[in-house]
């Protein structure tokens, strides 16, 4: 593996001892990993036990009581949630979880790579602090990926905050709690006394370093394979115990997962069109056992430097007003607070997205979906469709030379032909993508001459949904490149001014769509527009009679062909709204729905050819975006939350609108 924009680190296999030596022995092996050297030992029940007791809890209970108010019924409650949430960690089923993982991710993936000098850092630290472990959430066996590791590094095994799905899952969930797992429900904001019982429970496992605490900044996984925008939640609990000097010091270790195939990759794509999630349950996760015929390539872990909170808090704020607060008191988020727990979750996101690798076939995924869709899928009459081997061949040989050039991290196996690697790739996706006798790259789809009904446009943009997430893995790669040629063209002009104007409204627009560190604008701007330079060079023009599904020889219009499909998504967006009279009203539910039966009108009658336009995640996301900008009013009642269109909205759709695709005339790296 190439391993560049960092120190030169070695990535293990960890998989590699586990296919020449015994599961059985694995999971029998004496464990005794290093503890936090303050940690009071203590069993889960005793921890429910203190968070039960705690000074917070028990005024808690007196003030939701009342003067005459039932405290014995409150704290019944409380205990009631303490069981539903609580973890039962035990070595018995950590043993047997050790067992099954290790012959499960046998049979899934290739390799597991972990830098180990990242492992080394935390089992240095570990002793010193209590840790915070925050994964990346692209998978549901993220967690269960992370567990495997500690227990094979001899770290301590994590408690790990999960959702309320899994709990419902008959001897699977009990089997998670017994393994560390402690349950949230989803929202429960509305619901003052679940958030007393959970944040004293959350902080009362960092105060005594019982164990790391990990959970997902993200709050959900990730079904369009980006970066989601972080949830502040749980962060600013963990935040508390240190604002109160309860700790010393607590260390947040963010760590970068990459899938080179992703298990659930068809279950995301489905559920982008709008395909309901189906329920977690035992039968489910019996019936997926299919998936172990599958070969789901490899998987990279990359554990960043821990990030001293104390350190990061330091100069920004001023602790002592919270240190002074009394212990039983609940801590208000102040806005200075607020704004500081917002820079250190997006702050965690970007390193996360630092660490990640970038495989094969992401770059595949990135340069098919340059070509026209309709040149992408078989179809009766036209035996030239798909991108040409050799034009992809070429292709991949310029982008990982831009990818070099950003710094990113590469997983290539240097010792084989690019033409082995691709081939390989396209191999291992063979339910996505095929190969012709003729040479060419098509999408797996039926043959249909042009789509007609609401099924075929749905089955071919599960195709490209799916394709367009790993495509999604490196955009946060091009993201300040691109935006920076985007608002060149619409300036008109290199011009700094209007340039810089153009490129902050583009962070502002999609801001639910990429990670930017709020404030860090200008150098956004600055590193966006070096590495616009720096690559742009690298690429030279060929002979223009290539065939068109190439992509350009102009860095900067292939840059604004990666971003076309969200500047398709939001102007449609933008166009439904317009229709609607000023001033009208619609659920957010209804406006998710009434969006994409417009998108699928605009594709059955041929006025779009985008298919990422029926994602309804972005959908989300551009109406939060929209809300923001001044062009919606978002209403939060007790049916739900509903939006209203605002005079401001021909403005920002304007603007929207201005995003013109950057050239019509395909040619190539």
């Amino acid at each position: 593996m190439v391993s560049l924009g960092y120190p030169e680190e070695r990535f293990e296999d960890v998989l590699e001892e586990r296919r020449c030596n015994s599961d059985l022995l694995f999971s029998a092996r004496r464990f005794a990993p290093p503890t936090y050297k303050h940690r009071c030992p203590r069993s889960p029940a005793a921890l429910r036990r203190a968070v039960l007791d705690s000074p917070r809890l028990q005024q808690a209970i007196r003030e939701m009581a009342g003067e005459d108010g039932d405290t014995e019924a409150l704290r019944q409650e409380a205990q009631s949630i303490l069981r539903e949430m609580g973890h039962n960690q035990g070595m018995t089923v950590v043993r047997t979880f050790a067992f099954m993982l290790s012959r499960i991710f046998k049979a899934l993936f290739r390799h597991v790579r972990v830098n180990e000098e990242g492992v080394q850092r935390v089992q240095k630290v570990v002793q010193e602090c209590p840790i915070v472990l925050l994964p990346s959430h692209r998978s549901y066996i993220d967690f269960l990926l992370m567990s495997f590791l500690c227990y094979s590094y001899d770290l301590p095994l994590p408690v790990i905050a999960a959702g309320m799905d899994f709990q419902g899952m008959r001897l699977v969930g009990e089997m998670l709690q017994a393994s560390g797992a402690f349950y949230m429900r989803r929202s429960f904001s509305n619901n003052p006394f679940y958030w007393a019982v959970f944040s004293e429970y959350v902080q009362a496992i960092v105060r005594n370093g019982d164990a790391p605490l990990e959970f997902f900044l993200e709050g959900t996984r990730s079904r369009s394979n980006k970066s989601l925008s972080p949830k502040l939640g749980l962060l600013s609990i963990v935040m508390e115990p240190l604002l109160r000097a309860q700790v010393f010091d607590a260390l947040l270790v963010p760590v970068s997962i990459s899938y080179e195939r992703i298990l659930e990759e068809n279950l995301y794509a489905r559920e982008l069109v709008g395909v309901p999630k189906p329920k977690e349950s035992t039968s489910g996760l019996l019936k997926a056992h299919r998936i172990l015929q599958n070969d789901y390539g490899s998987v990279f872990v990359y554990f960043h430097p821990p990030m001293s909170l104390k350190s990061f808090i330091s100069g920004r704020l001023d602790i002592t007003p919270f240190s002074m607060t009394p212990r039983h008191m609940a801590l208000r988020l102040s806005d200075t607070l607020r704004v500081l727990v917002h820079h250190l979750a997006h702050s965690v996101v970007l390193r996360q997205q630092h660490g990640m690798v970038v495989t094969p076939w992401s770059l595949l995924t990135t340069l098919l979906l340059q070509a026209p869709s309709d040149h992408l899928f078989p179809t009766s009459c036209n035996s030239e469709g798909g991108v040409h081997l050799p034009d992809l061949l070429h292709d991949v040989r310029c982008l990982r030379t831009v990818i070099t050039k950003i710094g990113a991290m590469q997983d290539w196996p240097d010792a084989q032909s690019h033409e082995a690697v691709v081939l390989s790739t396209l191999a291992m996706n063979s339910s996505l993508v095929t190969l012709t006798k003729e040479g060419r790259v098509l999408l797996n789809v039926d043959k249909v001459d042009r789509p007609k009904c609401r099924d075929d446009i749905l089955n071919r943009a599960c195709t490209v949904l799916t394709c367009a997430a790993y495509r999604n893995h490196i955009l946060h790669l091009f993201v300040r490149p691109a935006f920076v040629a985007m608002a060149q063209r619409h300036a008109g002009s290199v011009e700094d001014g209007p340039t810089f104007s153009h490129f902050c409204f583009l962070v502002q627009l999609f801001s639910e769509e990429f990670i930017f560190e709020p404030g860090s604008e200008r150098k956004d701007y600055e590193e966006g527009l070096s590495l616009l330079q720096r690559c742009s060079s690298l690429l030279y023009p060929l002979d223009s009679q290539h065939h068109p599904s190439t992509i350009t020889t102009n860095f900067s219009v292939f840059l604004g062909q990666i971003f076309q499909p969200f500047c398709c998504s939001y102007q449609m967006v933008c166009n439904y709204l317009l229709t609607l009279e000023h001033g009208s009203m619609q659920k957010e539910s209804q406006l998710l729905a009434s969006l994409q039966e417009f998108a699928l009108q605009q594709l059955l009658e041929g006025r779009s050819t985008e298919l990422e336009i029926l994602a309804i995640n972005v959908y989300k996301n551009a109406v939060a975006s929209l809300s923001r900008l001044g062009a919606l009013r978002r209403e939060r009642r007790k049916d739900g939350v509903w939006f209203l269109t605002t005079s401001q909205l021909h403005h920002v759709a304007d603007a929207v609108a201005s995003l013109k695709p950057p050239s019509q005339l395909p040619a190539k790296l």
